[in-house]
């Protein structure tokens, strides 16, 4: 069975689960906090995105779960990145999107131009991630990127 599957994420707060049966899809959006514990070391965490100022690094995750009997293969999520964001990377233990600056091409960063001149990482406005493997029954993963707010 063959399934496109296009999953936007909300610019500043968790996105209700997406059935698109048999593939449930669900987008979250977190913030990192910085704090510092009693003995002077620094810690990170990331909390769900309620309040967001400028420079705060956030975190898009896409969960994805095949709920159906039948393995899913050819599956492929688009996920915007928001206005006023500025794409960093994938995360560790996700695979390495695709980037677009367009929406229609997309490609690593190194091959995609803007008026003329190459892309950085702050011209990308759509990430795509297409998984190699079908999704089995029961399957599921997470997909994820960061992104400075501007």
């Amino acid at each position: 069975m063959q399934m496109l599957a296009y999953a936007i994420a909300a610019a500043m707060s968790a996105a209700s689960p997406v059935a698109i049966s048999p593939l449930q899809v669900s987008s979250s959006v977190l913030v990192e906090q910085r704090s510092t514990a009693r003995d002077g070391t620094s810690r990170v965490a990331f909390k769900p995105a309620t309040r967001v100022t400028p420079g705060d690094r956030l975190i898009f995750a896409l969960d994805y779960r095949n709920t159906g009997q039948q393995p899913l293969a050819g599956v492929v999520f688009d996920n915007r990145v928001p206005a006023g964001l500025a794409y960093r990377a994938a995360l560790p233990g996700s695979i390495e999107p695709l980037l677009s600056v367009d929406g229609k091409v997309f490609g690593p960063l190194g091959t995609l131009r803007v008026a003329g001149r190459p892309a950085i990482l702050a011209d990308v406005t759509h990430v795509r991630w297409t998984l190699a493997a079908p999704i089995a029954p029961g399957g599921s993963g997470r997909l994820s990127f960061a992104a400075v707010l501007k």
